[in-house]
């Protein structure tokens, strides 16, 4: 099962995220959610970076990718994590029982 975990700050602002572990939907390399959940995070990590002008501090191994942005997420990186959610929402919705998915406020 995949855990995927959308960071809000104590204001609710979206700060990053953690997504852990393969779906076993179908073999590896033939999963379409581990492959939806894989483009959703990559696409969200490179959209802070190239369309937010963010340096989040991103570390991505097989089977997981942990992104947090230092200091202030402004409005576009909010919509950009807002994407994500709705997509990772989406898919928890179709395969309930190959991805869970919660936001989690931090402590400061």
């Amino acid at each position: 099962m995949i855990r995927a975990e959308l960071l809000k700050d104590g204001r609710g602002g979206y700060v990053g995220f953690n997504v852990e572990g393969h779906a076993g939907w179908a073999d590896e390399g033939s999963d379409i959610v581990c492959a939806a959940v894989s483009i959703l995070t990559c696409a969200c990590a490179n959209a802070l970076e190239s369309v937010c002008g963010l340096r989040p501090e991103t570390r991505a191994r097989k089977g997981s990718m942990h992104v947090r942005i230092p200091g202030e997420a402004g409005h576009d990186a909010q919509v950009v994590l807002g994407v994500l959610r709705q997509g990772l929402g989406d898919l928890q919705e179709q395969y309930p029982d190959f991805i869970a998915f919660d936001e989690i406020k931090l402590e400061e």
